[in-house]
């Protein structure tokens, strides 16, 4: 009996790790989330069971206290158990609350990490979160907390001079932006990311006090980022622009 937690990065197929693809074609079975590219699902044995768990805001499909228990059913009717779970399980994946789960219940654990969406997804999009003269840290916090408020790490967050990664905050936007102004930070450079690292990637750019309204009229929804920050202005800049912007920060 065996669970093996495993990230399939942001979405591009060719983003999962060689460890991750092998456990793939190991498995008896495959729990995973909405996130994950159905092309994953090729690397895994002709008789493997596949089992979609995934969870997306204001569609139902399994609870986290459904899926606990399924992993152990699996586990202990099948074998080798593998957790499919888009970007990494221990970032906002609640892939320590299925392992320490599956521990108590006897069941050989492991963890095999994928690329998070909150530093690859800006990546593939051009956008540094750290770099010389424009920021030197970022935070990645997560838009939606267990009670459904606003994490109070974003208003911290909000009046720090680094770079702030929003996962799960598109149905939040308005709040999280008026956190930012209510820092004096309206002018502060905004980037949305919706289906990063895949064929059908939007980005949209602008400022605290304008995104709202410029994601309102290009339709951008989730699956997305938030990122805000100096460092969202950086996206297809020449250096000679980037020395400028450094030089007016």
């Amino acid at each position: 009996m065996k669970l093996t937690l495993v990230g399939a990065g942001p979405g591009d197929p060719d983003l999962i790790t060689l460890k991750g693809v092998k456990a793939l074609q190991r498995a008896d079975v495959v729990m995973y989330d909405a996130l994950v590219h159905p092309d994953l699902l090729d690397y895994c044995k002709p008789d493997a069971l596949k089992v979609y768990v995934g969870k997306r805001l204001n569609e139902y499909s399994c609870t986290q206290e459904e899926i606990n228990p399924l992993i152990v059913h699996y586990a202990q009717n099948y074998g080798h158990v593998v957790r499919l779970k888009g970007g990494d399980s221990f970032v906002f994946g609640r892939g320590y609350e299925e392992m320490e789960y599956a521990r108590q219940c006897g069941i050989e654990t492991e963890v095999i990490p994928g690329l998070s969406s909150s530093y690859a997804v800006p990546a593939l999009a051009g956008i540094p979160l750290t770099t010389r003269g424009v920021s030197e840290s970022f935070w990645v916090v997560t838009g939606t907390t267990k009670t459904g408020q606003l994490s109070q790490d974003l208003h911290l967050a909000a009046q720090s001079t680094a770079t702030v990664v929003i996962l799960m905050g598109m149905h939040k936007l308005a709040e999280i932006m008026t956190v930012f102004g209510e820092c004096g930070k309206t002018d502060l450079p905004v980037a949305i990311i919706q289906n990063g690292s895949l064929t059908d990637e939007r980005v949209v750019t602008g400022k605290v006090s304008t995104i709202v309204e410029q994601v309102a009229t290009a339709k951008i929804s989730s699956p997305a980022i938030i990122v805000v920050g100096e460092v969202a202005r950086l996206r297809d800049l020449q250096l000679t622009d980037l020395q400028q912007v450094i030089a007016n920060i």
